[in-house]
């Protein structure tokens, strides 16, 4: 919207042409969901706390966090907001890349609303029903997928795995289950390493910088050809949306670091789990953002085990579930929890990156 404003005024004043460079406008994105979190950051929360938007915490848990009951949840309602507005402003709306995920990422957060709507009015930790929040995860998912099947792009079923320049071989049909999974699977697994005050934005900032390197230089010719990789064309325009999602993660850890003033709220936590994903499938590093987001896989990795664990054997693996509260349990306090996951998110992250030149 803007940049299309902005082209038609390079004829009259060419200083105006720096509006078109991708770093420019992904710097500024970036820059924009910041602001828009520092100015109204506050506000929302005031807003929230009045119409009574508290989070129930969970009574099995840290009894330290028994505290924070009451504090304004549905705090991924500004991070929406901002990186929607960014893109509105820095974006290219003729890419389908930017809407595929722009949809996404509003889809998965209306989920995430309607499940934290419900904990809200039922004041307890219980919002949607489990099989119908993953129908909705799934048939978000579904459609999501197919939109990217079918939109045309090459070897867009190849399954690229790190350390292999090739592709290990072409998934046909059977790419689009495999993709569902995926983004059903990262969408939950963010949701579960929400748990901390300062844990998941800190580990989407990772996350997003990490996923901002790599769609720039996938959707860069020589670059990729370089290094081997994909070349994405569409991709190069989602760095202006990996960096406006960090830039919002940035504002919103303002409010959220320890003692937290707003939690992100599955709105959030879904929205943002569900379009990284997405962001993975459009570039083919869906095996890649495993390693990107080890953390998270850590997590949901922990549920599941502690789950299975205790349906087998009645017995539990960690004292608790999710991974971090076991770490809690064990007597690491809440901001040594946090700090030392932020240094695992960032380990994996270089691991990812270094991928790109081993192989």
């Amino acid at each position: 919207m803007f940049l299309e404003l902005i082209e038609q005024l390079y004829s009259i004043f060419t200083p105006f042409r720096v509006v078109g460079y991708l770093t420019f406008r992904s710097a500024f994105a970036a820059l924009t969901t910041l602001l828009i979190c520092f100015i109204f950051g506050a506000k929302i929360i005031e807003y929230l706390q009045k119409l009574k938007i508290g989070q129930s915490i969970r009574l099995d848990g840290p009894q330290t966090h028994l505290i924070k009951s009451g504090t304004p949840t549905m705090g991924g309602i500004l991070i929406i907001i901002s990186v929607v507005i960014a893109m509105l402003f820095w974006g290219n709306l003729q890419n389908r890349a930017v809407w595929i995920t722009m949809c996404a990422f509003i889809a998965f957060g209306a989920i995430g609303f309607i499940d934290d709507y419900l904990k809200v009015k039922k004041h307890n930790s219980e919002g949607l029903p489990a099989w119908a929040k993953l129908a909705g995860q799934f048939a978000a998912a579904i459609a999501i997928v197919l939109v990217i099947y079918y939109s045309g792009e090459e070897n867009i079923t190849a399954l690229y795995i790190p350390f292999f320049k090739d592709p290990v071989f072409d998934m046909g049909f059977w790419w689009i289950p495999f993709a569902v999974l995926l983004v059903v699977g990262e969408s939950n697994a963010v949701n579960f390493s929400d748990g901390l005050d300062g844990l998941l934005a800190g580990l989407l900032i990772i996350v997003f910088l990490t996923l901002a390197v790599l769609t720039y230089i996938s959707g860069r010719y020589d670059f990729s050809a370089y290094l081997g990789i994909p070349h994405i064309p569409q991709a190069a325009e989602l760095t202006v949306f990996c960096l406006a999602a960090a830039g919002a993660c940035v504002g919103f850890l303002w409010f959220n670091a320890h003692p937290a003033e707003v939690f992100m709220g599955d709105v959030g936590s879904l929205s943002l789990g569900g379009v990284i994903a997405v962001i993975s499938l459009i570039t083919k590093k869906e095996i890649l953002i495993l390693i990107c987001g080890g953390v998270f896989v850590l997590e949901i990795a922990s549920v599941i085990i502690q789950v299975v664990s205790f349906k087998l054997r009645k017995k539990r693996v960690f004292k608790m579930a999710p991974l971090h509260h076991h770490y809690e349990l064990m007597g690491w306090s809440e901001t040594k929890t946090v700090i030392r996951f932020w240094v695992l998110g960032g380990l994996f992250a270089i691991i990812a990156l270094s991928t790109l030149k081993i192989q």
